[in-house]
């Protein structure tokens, strides 16, 4: 289990990222499906949040997910048993150092995960290394700093640096999105293709008010509350009113914008 995950291993984050998996694959993954017969890694997959839709769209390709926390793991299994869905095989392994042999996979998909590292191209060189010649490689990631919200008061955005400042001090990028198309070029990939997918919010637009502000932005950002209070980031009156204030974006008069950034690749 990695230490430095900013969002923690809760039950409550885990349910997070599977509200958020669910509101976002229209978006983010309707485009992503692999051939009958693929051998396709999942790295990083964590509770399994993705490791859903991704099986779903590729139902006759064989889908290895690994990470390297087993309780993770054993949350994605259950899940994914629940499901139905049978054509995934889960691996505890290091995305570092995969215990698998050169050039073993036809597609490589990666989420939500390179954020998270501290060296995200020696984590995209090794992925490439299990990856056969040609073979794809599809990598998804936000970008905190390119959110933007209606009614925007002064405590909310001290509250939304919490989730930025408290991810930077562990040596991560939550400005990782923007940093795609460079991470893939300077690990050797070509063919690289970076799309943002942008994700606006008003409240026409009710299954995002709840799905996407309230339980997946809203949410993470109250999940880094004790680690921002505690290093003196913020003071407990400041985020109370931040959050409160954040929860404005979500009433009829709010609105919330947010940029992904999906990049594919081949080797």
């Amino acid at each position: 289990m990695r230490e430095d995950y900013v969002h923690g291993y809760s039950e409550r984050e885990a349910i997070r990222l599977v509200d958020q998996a669910k509101t976002l694959a229209p978006l983010i993954h309707h485009d992503t499906s692999y051939p009958e017969g693929s051998m396709v890694l999942e790295a990083g997959c964590g509770v399994g949040a993705q490791t859903i839709t991704l099986a779903r769209n590729s139902p006759h390709a064989e889908i290895t997910s690994v990470d390297i926390s087993e309780p993770s793991l054993n949350h994605a299994k259950t899940l994914i048993n629940n499901e139905g869905i049978s054509n995934v095989h889960f691996q505890i392994a290091d995305i570092m150092n995969l215990p698998f042999d050169d050039e073993t996979f036809d597609h490589v998909y990666i989420c939500f995960v390179l954020e998270h590292l501290p060296d995200p191209v020696r984590a995209l060189l090794s992925l490439k290394r299990v990856l056969k010649k040609e073979g794809s490689i599809t990598v998804i990631e936000g970008d905190h700093g390119s959110c933007y919200f209606h009614p925007e008061t002064e405590e909310a955005v001290k509250a939304w640096q919490c989730l930025i400042k408290v991810q930077t001090d562990l040596h991560c990028n939550p400005l990782m999105g923007r940093e795609l198309y460079p991470l893939l070029t300077e690990a050797g990939f070509k063919n690289i293709e970076v799309d943002p997918r942008i994700v606006y919010v008003d409240s026409d637009k009710p299954e995002l008010v709840d799905g996407f502000i309230k339980k997946t932005i809203i949410a993470m950002v109250e999940g880094v509350k004790d680690q921002a209070i505690d290093s003196g980031l913020i003071n407990l009156e400041t985020w109370n009113k931040g959050i409160k204030d954040l929860h404005k974006s979500a009433e009829p008069s709010g609105t919330f914008f947010y940029n992904f950034f999906k990049g594919k690749a081949t080797k």
